[in-house]
């Protein structure tokens, strides 16, 4: 299929950038090993000093939901998904003393949310920083972490062993229901934060 829509589409889900030395490498939430792997590569390639993989479990679940491949190899009981990610990097041989933690956030907003709580309280200045992610949860990544730290630079390194990719997301149901429903979300939960954000623009400047 070569249609404009689906280009546009495309340039718009799947963001992705070349590394360059950043602050941290940020983790939402996953049971996905790729997005430790990925992030213990980049570390071991020292483009940055430390990792924050963020997450407690699905809000939909209301438990970890597992390991969602190569058990064979990351086998073991998790309560979050910080824990498995954490074993991830740990297995890859990242050391605990640049693994940062966070393990409250059931969504990626609140990943976004609950990380920065992290890097204030540890009076880290966040300017530039990568973003380990599926390739197809790129955008809303960003858009979530952009707005919790409106200053600062992202770069999107996405996992490159995913089964659905900029190429082939449209071939199949399973591609087209996953990246149409990212932008679905996108819609949705903007329209929440956006309303949220009019609200307390309002509150403040309303008169005494």
């Amino acid at each position: 299929m070569n249609h404009k829509f689906l280009q546009q589409l495309t340039d718009f889900i799947f963001v992705e950038d070349l590394p360059e030395n950043a602050d941290i490498i940020f983790i939402p939430g996953s049971g996905f090993p790729q997005l430790g792997e990925e992030a213990a590569g980049l570390y071991h390639r020292d483009y940055a000093s430390c990792i924050l993989p963020s997450g407690r479990y699905s809000i939909l679940t209301g438990h970890f939901g597992g390991v969602q491949e190569k058990a064979e190899i990351y086998a073991g009981e998790y309560e979050t998904e910080w824990e498995f990610l954490k074993a991830v990097l740990v297995k890859n041989q990242v050391p605990e003393s640049a693994i940062l933690r966070e393990d409250q956030a059931t969504y990626t907003y609140e990943n976004a949310i609950y990380s920065r709580k992290v890097t204030d309280s540890l009076g880290m200045e966040i300017r530039r920083a990568i973003l380990c992610c599926k390739p197809y949860h790129a955008r809303r990544s960003l858009l979530y972490y952009q707005l919790l730290y409106p200053d600062t630079r992202f770069l999107v390194c996405p996992v490159r062993e995913s089964d659905v990719t900029r190429e082939n997301w449209f071939l199949t149901e399973k591609g087209t229901k996953i990246v149409l429903g990212e932008i679905e979300r996108i819609g949705v939960q903007f329209h929440e934060i956006m309303r949220e954000m009019r609200e307390a623009d309002d509150a403040e400047n309303s008169p005494e």
